[in-house]
């Protein structure tokens, strides 16, 4: 496991999206959300099936892990058939792969999370809004992250879904002191305590970061993880 995930800190992850990037610079706006204080890259891979968009695929892992050696790269792959992906994506650099409940039995879920060990990353499990946490407890302990979609998977800047709130608070009961749990969608500076509040100590934030002028960016990311305000020499 990448040290990023077992840090003690009682702190949330901030994990910067890149799919609100301008890709045009990618390397130079993963840099700057790295050195305003993110936590991890979260790369948001969609195949146009599974969801109706398509975004990026291992090569783009590659070139973020040339560019950042030792930086957790955490992909989520909102794509129906993750078992074909695995190997190319960590081949690639990916540190963590999360696959969602939606697109796999609990057995081959299970397979799943073997196979990505095996190849030597982390394995997560994602549930969009509607999916019942119940059919995936026996799992549970196999996972180093549990995911939670709080938008329809497919496109950043939608707005954020309350409602799986209680989800969120049962699946921490359910979880281990040394898995992480994750929320994906919306999350801004309106929402992020409620996240936290609810168990969550990993936030994938897209456009409340990235669609903000660099200079605002740590102090988006501050907000995001809890931290109290910083106080300004006058």
């Amino acid at each position: 496991m990448h040290a990023l995930f077992r840090s003690p800190s009682r702190l949330p992850l901030v994990a910067p999206s890149i799919l609100a990037a301008d890709f045009m610079r990618m390397g130079d706006e993963a840099a700057s959300v790295l050195d305003a204080g993110g936590d991890l890259l979260h790369v948001d891979v969609m195949d146009g099936h599974f969801v109706p968009n398509l975004t990026m695929g291992p090569d783009m892992v590659r070139c973020l892990r040339r560019r950042f050696p030792d930086v957790l790269l955490d992909v989520h792959l909102m794509i129906e058939k993750p078992g074909e992906f695995v190997r190319p994506f960590v081949d690639a650099g990916a540190s963590h792969l999360t696959f969602h409940a939606e697109v796999v039995t609990p057995d081959a879920g299970r397979r799943l999370v073997d196979q990505i060990h095996a190849a030597g990353a982390t394995a997560g499990l994602a549930m969009n809004p509607p999916t019942q946490v119940e059919p995936w407890l026996d799992l549970f302990p196999d996972l180093d992250l549990v995911l939670v979609m709080s938008i329809f998977p497919g496109f950043a800047g939608q707005r954020f879904m309350p409602e799986v709130l209680p989800k969120v608070r049962r699946i921490r009961e359910a979880l281990r002191a040394d898995q992480r749990l994750e929320m994906d969608g919306g999350i801004g500076p309106d929402n992020a305590a409620a996240c936290r509040e609810a168990g969550c100590d990993v936030l994938a934030a897209a456009s409340s970061i990235f669609c903000r002028p660099a200079e605002q960016r740590a102090g988006m990311i501050r907000t995001l993880r809890g931290e109290p305000e910083r106080e300004t020499k006058g």
